[in-house]
């Protein structure tokens, strides 16, 4: 088969398919449609409908755009199998009915951002940083029943810096999932419905990625001063975690304010005072955990900007009159 023989449906939504969508293109593959999720509504009275960077992009290039409320509704199916793809590929989209994901000859394969059997679900690239880990990757795997269980097509590793936070490894890794597909693509084409696959192992699964919600991102303080670094990095710049600033002097519930924490640096200084007291000291905002001190180097309070911690204090009195909890 030649590459412009083999008719690709593209499956994404937000910015990270993109990519992938983009490489496909560039690299003259044959992408006759795209599905995406509904515009959405946006502004005060949600009057606008924003469509998805994906359906920007598709729109701009003149591919025909297909945005179903259900998956499984027949009028969506009936018109997505009037495009006859060979094979679907899936970045960052939801959920797909066996009667969609089976739909092609060659199947539908799915860009995962990790390293599979690790970190299945909707968030893997948040929790493989909040884990620690020093490295993590994309697979490209088939869809079969089960999410994020299906054949392994191949894998691409990507390593993790002990600064680096969920922006700096989204890009990465969404660049090297464009990669990874237009690689999955030409194995296809080569190999055809023979491609080498490789059965994913459960008893290698040790870390799950459930999706974010907020109460998430909530820290608890009562651990090591390692452990709540790479939280704060594996959930920034977005959606950032929280804690509570709370005035020593008022009753429980009183006082109270909601403060984002978008960076932090470990010290080697052993705290002694209660987990979630605040220390300052020459312009440092300093965190009792359950081992060293950690230092908050990006914060924000509700109504103001984004700042660093000189400037926090600069403008907020008395900070060591508060603890965090």
């Amino acid at each position: 088969m030649e590459k412009e023989d083999l008719r690709i449906v593209f499956m994404g939504t937000p910015e990270f398919a993109v990519a992938t969508l983009d490489n496909l293109i560039k690299e003259d593959f044959n992408v006759v449609a795209v599905v995406t999720q509904p515009d959405k509504p946006v502004g005060r009275h949600g009057s606008v409908l924003q469509p998805s960077p994906v359906k920007t992009y598709a729109c701009s290039k003149n591919i025909p755009v297909l945005q179903p409320m259900k998956m499984k509704d027949e009028a969506f199916q009936e018109e997505l199998r009037s495009y006859n793809a060979d094979i679907q590929v899936v970045v960052a989209f939801r959920m797909l009915p066996e009667s969609v994901w089976n739909m092609p000859s060659y199947g539908t394969f799915n860009v995962h951002a990790s390293l599979l059997p690790q970190y299945r679900g909707a968030a893997p690239i948040n929790w493989a940083i909040i884990n620690g880990e020093k490295k993590t990757g994309v697979t490209t795997f088939f869809l079969d029943h089960k999410i994020d269980t299906g054949r392994m097509i191949l894998q691409k590793e990507f390593d993790i810096p002990v600064t680096a936070d969920v922006e700096y490894v989204y890009d990465g890794l969404m660049n090297l999932g464009a990669q990874a597909a237009v690689e999955t693509l030409n194995a296809v084409i080569e190999h055809g419905k023979n491609i080498p696959t490789t059965v994913q192992k459960e008893e290698e699964v040790l870390h799950s990625a459930p999706k974010i919600f907020k109460d998430t991102c909530k820290i608890n303080w009562y651990q090591s001063d390692e452990k709540l670094y790479n939280f704060v990095r594996g959930l920034s710049p977005y959606p950032g975690v929280w804690t509570l600033l709370c005035s020593k002097e008022q009753a429980d519930g009183e006082k109270e304010e909601t403060l984002k924490i978008f960076k932090t640096t470990r010290t080697s200084e052993s705290s002694k005072e209660t987990v979630g007291t605040i220390v300052v000291d020459e312009g440092r905002i300093l965190i009792a955990t359950t081992d060293n001190y950690l230092s908050i180097e990006e914060l924000q309070l509700p109504g103001k900007r984004r700042m660093n911690a000189r400037d926090f204090l600069n403008g907020f009195k008395n900070l060591e009159q508060y603890i965090l909890k």
